[in-house]
């Protein structure tokens, strides 16, 4: 899964990161999912997950994205003076299909790099 913050505003550091790494693991445990990889860019987050079939994507990407708009502007006031709303409407959801778990895992972990 990827999204991205209101008009992709670079506002997903410092302090704001390790606590949406920590929520978004809270709200994929509680549904019963299971997170591979988390990455949180300053203006976009990509979530690698192990979703059971029973459990529709879409509510995950809604639980993930409610919780976490929520919360973080609570904690951090300076994103309420930023932003209207902290996400956008819109994300990317894809399977990896044939593509091994590891390879992935890896790429997700290396876009910090870039």
């Amino acid at each position: 899964m990827v999204w991205c913050p209101k008009y992709r505003r670079r506002v997903l550091g410092g302090g704001i990161k390790e606590r949406l790494k920590q929520l978004l693991g809270e709200v994929v445990e509680e549904k019963g999912a299971w997170l591979v990889e988390v990455e949180v860019m300053p203006d976009h987050v990509r979530l690698l997950v192990e979703v059971g079939p029973r459990f529709g994507i879409h509510k995950l990407v809604k639980a993930v994205k409610g919780r976490s708009s929520r919360v973080a502007p609570q904690e951090f006031p300076s994103l309420r003076s930023k932003l209207p709303t902290l996400w956008t409407n819109s994300y990317f959801v894809a399977t990896i299909g044939g593509a091994p778990l590891e390879v992935v895992k890896r790429y997700v972990e290396n876009q910090k790099n870039r």
